[in-house]
C-alpha cells in the first residue's frame, strides 16, 4: 500500500492569532515553580511539569488526571522521564545543527513548495498583507512507519539517517504512551482508542531559527502565531529562549528546561475531545545573538479516520459540538480555504451543517 500523505503544516497558514498587540520582544515577570489549584507544578508560570514515568506505577491515576487538567487548563504542558535518552536527544540535535550548516545549495535540493511532499525543506517568506518576515528553515518528513521514508532522507551529513530514525522511533514510543493516558483520561472507550492509534501517523520537522539583526527584530517572527493541525506536537528545543504560548491575552516565554520536551494539544484532539482540550496558540521569536534549534514529532490520524467525538464524551453537560468528518477532510478544506487556525474547526460544528 502507498504511503499515506498528509499535508505538513506551512509558514504561510500560520496567520497572527490572538493576543493585544504585544511587541515581539514582550515578557511578563515569571519566577521558577509554582504550584497551581489542581496541585500541577507549573514551570515559570507558563505550562504545567508531567512526569511520563508517573504512568508506570501507583502513580498512574494521579498522573492521568494532571494530563487532563494541563490539556483542559494549559493546552499543552513540559514532559519529563519521557523515555528517550539524553544521548539521544544531544544526537538529533547535533545532527539537526550539521544539516542547517550544510552549504546552501545542499539544503536546497530538498526545497519543495508542495505540502503532500514526502519530504521538503521549506524557507523562510515576506508577507506583504502583515508587513512581516518569517525567518526559519523546516526540514519536514514523515516517519511513520519509518521504513517507508528513511530512504527518502538525504545521507548527508553522515549518519543523518541512522540517527534521526532512532530518534523518530523513539518519539513515536512516548507519543504513543502519552495518548493512551490521554484518552483514557477523557474516558473514552478501548475501541474509540484503537481506532485512532491503530490508523495513525508522524512526520517530523528539523527547525532552524537563524540570528535576525537588532534593527528588524520589530518585523521578523521565527514563526508566527497559530496552533498545530495534529492530534499532539512534541517539541524539543535546544537551549535558546523563542517559543512563546498565548495565556490571558499576552504571549509568555517559555524557557526550555534541559532534557525536557514540550507537548501541545494540537486542533485534532480538540475536535476529538468534543472541546474539553483546546490546541494551544503559540509562535517563536527570533533574536539578535543566538541561532536557535528545535525538532517537532507530529501526530496525526489517517486521512481515513472519523475526527467526531466519540459517542462517550457526549452528554447533556457536553452536547455534541463536532459531526463526524475525516482527517482528509480537515486538512483539505484548511489548505484550500486558506483558513485561519481560529477558524478550521468551525466548518466541522454541528451548527455549520
Amino acid at each position: 500500500m502507498a504511503p499515506t500523505k498528509a499535508v505538513v503544516a506551512d509558514d504561510h497558514l500560520a496567520l497572527p492569532a490572538g493576543g493585544k498587540n504585544t511587541p515581539l520582544t514582550n515578557t511578563i515577570p515569571i519566577s521558577n515553580v509554582q504550584t497551581d489549584i489542581y496541585g500541577l507544578e507549573i514551570w515559570e508560570g507558563t505550562l504545567p511539569i508531567i512526569d511520563l514515568g508517573g504512568l508506570h506505577g501507583p502513580r498512574r491515576s494521579d498522573t492521568i488526571k494532571q494530563l487532563g487538567h494541563a490539556c483542559q487548563h494549559y493546552g499543552g504542558f513540559m514532559l519529563k522521564n519521557h523515555g528517550i535518552s539524553e544521548r539521544l536527544l544531544n544526537d538529533i540535535m547535533s545532527k539537526a545543527r550539521e544539516f542547517f550548516h550544510l552549504p546552501e545549495e545542499e539544503r536546497m535540493k530538498l526545497y519543495s513548495p508542495d505540502p503532500t511532499s514526502l519530504i521538503r525543506l521549506a524557507t523562510g517568506f515576506k508577507d506583504d498583507n502583515q508587513n512581516v518576515f518569517v525567518s526559519r528553515e523546516s526540514l519536514k518528513f514523515h516517519c511513520h512507519p519509518i521504513e517507508n521514508y528513511v530512504n527518502l532522507w538525504p545521507t548527508n551529513p553522515p549518519s543523518y539517517r541512522e540517527v534521526v530514525s532512532e530518534y523518530c522511533v523513539a518519539a513515536k514510543r512516548a507519543e504513543i504512551t502519552l495518548l493512551e493516558a490521554v484518552f483514557e483520561g477523557l474516558g473514552m472507550e478501548r475501541k474509540s482508542i484503537d481506532q485512532i492509534l491503530d490508523n495513525h501517523g508522524q512526520y517530523a520537522s528539523l527547525n532552524y531559527y537563524p540570528t535576525c539583526e537588532k534593527s528588524n527584530l520589530g518585523l521578523t517572527f521565527g514563526l508566527r502565531g497559530h496552533t498545530d493541525p495534529t492530534i499532539l506536537t512534541m517539541l524539543l528545543p535546544d537551549e535558546v529562549p523563542g517559543l512563546e504560548i498565548l495565556q490571558n491575552g499576552d504571549w509568555v516565554p517559555v524557557k526550555p528546561i534541559p532534557n525536557t520536551l514540550i507537548v501541545h494539544v494540537g486542533d485534532v484532539l480538540q475536535g476529538l475531545s468534543n472541546c474539553r482540550y483546546k490546541s494551544l496558540l503559540h509562535r517563536v521569536i527570533v533574536n539578535s545573538e543566538k541561532e536557535r534549534l528545535s525538532i517537532a514529532s507530529y501526530c496525526y490520524p489517517s486521512n481515513d479516520t472519523q475526527m467526531g467525538p466519540p459517542k462517550e464524551l457526549i452528554d447533556d453537560d457536553h452536547p455534541l459540538i463536532y459531526k463526524d468528518y475525516t482527517y482528509e477532510e480537515f486538512y483539505t478544506t484548511m489548505w484550500k480555504q486558506r483558513l485561519p487556525d481560529a477558524t478550521r474547526l468551525d466548518a466541522f460544528k454541528v451548527s455549520a451543517a
